[in-house]
């Protein structure tokens, strides 16, 4: 169970950091990656826990059950600490947007595009954006001003539509929404994904801990099976 955890955790974690790449022009904030950093890490851990933990009990070794607890529980106070820096950063997520988005927007060339020109295409087309509040927003770019053909971006072209050519003479071609409020809401999703994942799995360590203690405890009182252990006998 511990390895498939594992395993569920580090995907989380390479998803957010995949997810980030695509929006990280919008986001320079990087301290907000922590906590994906600290669950591939526990998932990384969690895989070699389950291999002390299937020892410890084929071996039946009480030193190796409390070891297995002990640092069950470690992994436990790592998760609750993932919960809650995702929340804190989850917070944080609408202000940093806002104050890097204008600045991206600002940088944007068409004719040769860049990192951020990228950027800001793959997000109107990904999430069905124009602009920074709606398509308008270009009217204030160095990049409309030089161009000075009254039309923004082909990627706030609706999709639907193949002979759309960006012009602002035809509003009804373009996506409506703008792109700040849909980013937003698309980086605290991610941040939501490493919540609720690490809450999952703390649940899951509290109950393999609570399950190892019951062993322990079991061991502890049974002076038959120490005696058996240790190669003992009744008198």
């Amino acid at each position: 169970v511990l390895q498939a955890a594992a395993g569920i955790l580090c995907y989380v974690g390479a998803y957010v950091f995949i997810t980030y790449d695509d929006y990280d022009h919008f986001f320079e904030d990087v301290y907000t990656l922590i906590p994906a950093v600290i669950i591939i890490a526990v998932g990384t851990l969690l895989f070699i826990i389950g291999l002390i933990g299937c020892c410890a009990t084929i071996r039946e070794s009480r030193c190796g059950l409390a070891t297995f607890v002990i640092i069950l529980l470690l992994v436990f106070i790592t998760e609750v600490v993932v919960v809650v820096l995702g929340y804190i950063y989850r917070a944080k997520v609408e202000d940093e947007v806002d104050h890097s988005i204008r600045k991206v927007y600002n940088g944007y060339n068409g004719t040769n595009p860049d990192a951020a020109s990228r950027a800001i295409d793959y997000v109107q087309r990904q999430l069905r954006c124009c602009g920074i509040h709606n398509y308008s927003d270009w009217e204030n770019t160095v990049w409309f001003k030089q161009t000075k053909n009254n039309s923004v971006p082909l990627s706030c072209c609706k999709a639907a539509l193949s002979n759309c050519t960006g012009s602002l003479t035809h509003p009804m071609d373009l996506y409506s929404e703008g792109c700040e409020a849909l980013v937003v809401k698309k980086l605290q999703e991610i941040m939501m994904y490493v919540i609720w994942a690490a809450l999952a799995f703390a649940a899951i360590q509290l109950l393999g801990m609570l399950c190892a203690c019951v062993v322990l405890c079991r061991r502890s009182r049974d002076p038959a099976y120490e005696l058996l252990i240790t190669g003992g006998t009744y008198a």
